[in-house]
C-alpha cells in the first residue's frame, strides 16, 4: 500500500531532540490532564496511581517499539507505515482505520474538555463553535509552528506547576485519610480499564514517531525525545493524578467536570481558577487544532490510496488543503460532540490508539537482529498490554470499538474483492 508520503517531495530534517520532544510533551499535555483523572478514578478509586504507572508501563514499551521502527522507517506515517511494511496492507489499512477512528474520538474529548473549563453547563454548543472554528481555520491552510508549541507547552506546564504547588501547600496531602484509605479492590477490570483510560492521555508521544522525515538523526533523536518526553509527563501525571485523589477525595473527583479547578478551590487558592481555565483553553485548543489537521491528513492520504472515498483526497485549489477531508473529519466529530459524553468519547479513543498501538508492537516484532530490534520485552509486553487495556474498558466501548473496526476490515475486503 503506497502512503502519502511516497510521491511528495521529501521534507526538511530541521528539527532536533529537544524541538520533537516539546511536540510529543505538547501533544500528552492536551486534554488529558485536564480531564482523564476523573472517568479514571471511576473505575479506579483510590488504586487511581496505579493504574497510572500501568498505563505508562504500556506506553513505555510502544515507545521504545515506536523509535526503533520509526528509525528503521524514517519517514511520516508512523504504524500505517510500520504495519503495511512488516505485516501486509491489511495491518497498515487497519492502523489507519483506527488511528482516524481514535483520534476523531480524541477531537470530541477535547473540544468537550475546553467547554467544560470554559462555560460549564453550555459543554455541547462551546464545543461545537470550536470544532468548527479551528475547522475553518484548517481550511484555509494555517499551521503551528514549533516555536508556538514550545510557548504552548510552558503555559500549559507552568498552570500545571501551579495546580500542583497548590495542592501540595495545601497541607491536604498530608491527610492521607482524605482518601478514606485505599478502600476496597475495585477489580482488575476497574484498574486496567482506568489505565485504558489514561493511556489515551499518553498517546501524544506517537506525534513524534510520525516525524521521521523531519527529524535530524532520526536514528539517536526520535529515541532520545520519546524517553524524554515521556518520563516527564509520567512524573507529571503521577504527581498531579495521586495529589487530586488527595485533595479531592475519590467521591467528589469521580463527579468533577473540571477536577483542577476543583482542585485549587478545595486547596484555597481561588485566585489561582482563571489560570487554570486559561491552560486548560490553551491546552485543548492547541491540541485539537493539530489534531484535526493530523487527522484530515491522515484521511486524505488514506482516499489516495484507495481505502476510503477518493474524492476525500481532493485539495483546495486556493488553499492547497485536503478541504473535503478537513470537511468529513469535522463533521464526524461534531457528531460525536453532540451525541457522546466526556467519559465515553476518551474511552472511545483510547480503544482506537490501544488498537493502533497493539499492531505497532507487532510490527516490531518482525524486526530483525540486523535491524536493532527492541529487547523481546518490550514488543511483547507493549502488545499483550494494549490487548489487555483496551479489552478491559467499559464493555459498551469494546463492542461499539470491535464492530467500527469490523466495519473498516469490510471496506478493506470489498475494495480488494473489487480490484481482483
Amino acid at each position: 500500500m503506497a502512503t502519502s508520503s511516497g510521491p511528495q517531495a521529501e521534507p526538511a530534517r530541521v528539527l532536533g531532540t529537544v524541538d520533537a520532544a516539546a511536540i510529543g510533551a505538547a501533544a500528552m499535555l492536551g486534554a488529558g490532564v485536564f480531564s482523564v483523572f476523573a472517568p479514571a478514578a471511576l473505575g479506579a478509586g483510590a488504586w487511581l496511581p496505579v493504574a497510572i504507572a500501568i498505563a505508562g508501563l504500556v506506553a513505555y514499551c510502544n515507545a521504545i517499539c515506536s523509535a526503533r521502527l520509526a528509525a528503521r522507517h524514517p519517514e511520516s506515517g508512523g504504524t500505517y507505515v510500520y504495519g503495511r511494511e512488516r505485516l501486509g496492507d491489511l495491518w497498515g489499512y487497519l492502523a489507519g482505520w483506527a488511528f482516524v477512528v481514535g483520534k476523531i474520538a480524541s477531537c470530541a474529548a477535547m473540544a468537550l474538555t475546553f467547554a467544560a473549563y470554559l462555560l460549564p453547563g453550555w459543554e455541547r454548543p462551546v464545543a461545537v463553535a470550536l470544532v468548527l472554528v479551528l475547522a475553518a481555520l484548517n481550511y484555509r491552510g494555517v499551521r503551528r509552528s514549533t516555536l508556538v508549541i514550545k510557548i504552548l507547552l510552558v503555559a500549559v506546564l507552568a498552570v500545571l506547576l501551579a495546580v500542583l504547588a497548590a495542592m501540595v501547600f495545601s497541607g491536604r496531602l498530608s491527610a492521607v485519610a482524605e482518601v478514606d484509605g485505599m478502600g476496597p479492590w475495585p477489580g482488575s477490570f476497574g484498574v486496567l480499564g482506568a489505565a485504558g483510560m489514561i493511556f489515551f492521555a499518553f498517546a501524544g508521544y506517537a506525534r513524534i514517531a510520525t516525524l521521521g522525515g523531519e527529524v535530524r538523526d532520526p536514528r539517536t533523536t526520535i529515541p532520545r525525545a520519546i524517553t524524554l518526553a515521556l518520563g516527564v509527563v509520567l512524573a507529571l501525571y503521577l504527581a498531579i493524578g495521586t495529589s487530586l485523589l488527595i485533595v479531592l477525595g475519590r467521591e467528589r473527583l469521580t463527579t468533577s467536570d473540571a477536577p483542577l479547578v476543583d482542585a485549587v478551590r478545595v486547596a484555597g487558592v481561588p485566585f489561582l481558577v482563571p489560570f487554570v481555565i486559561a491552560g486548560a483553553v490553551l491546552a485543548c485548543v492547541g491540541a485539537l487544532l493539530a489534531l484535526l489537521l493530523g487527522v484530515s491528513r491522515t484521511v486524505a492520504a488514506m482516499a489516495a490510496d484507495g481505502h476510503l472515498p477518493r474524492h476525500l483526497a481532493r485539495t483546495h485549489e486556493r488553499f492547497g488543503v485536503p478541504h473535503r477531508a478537513e470537511v468529513a473529519v469535522a463533521v464526524v466529530v461534531i457528531a460525536l460532540v453532540l451525541v457522546g459524553d466526556l467519559g465515553g468519547v476518551i474511552a472511545f479513543s483510547a480503544f482506537g490508539v490501544l488498537v493502533y498501538y497493539a499492531i505497532a508492537n507487532a510490527s516490531a516484532l518482525r524486526l530483525g537482529p540486523e535491524e536493532n530490534r527492541p529487547p523481546l520485552i518490550a514488543p511483547v509486553g507493549g502488545l499483550v498490554g494494549c490487548v489487555v487495556l483496551a479489552c478491559s474498558l467499559p464493555l459498551p466501548v469494546v463492542m461499539l470499538g470491535v464492530l467500527v473496526l469490523g466495519a473498516g476490515a469490510g471496506l478493506w475486503w470489498l475494495r480488494h474483492r473489487a480490484l481482483a
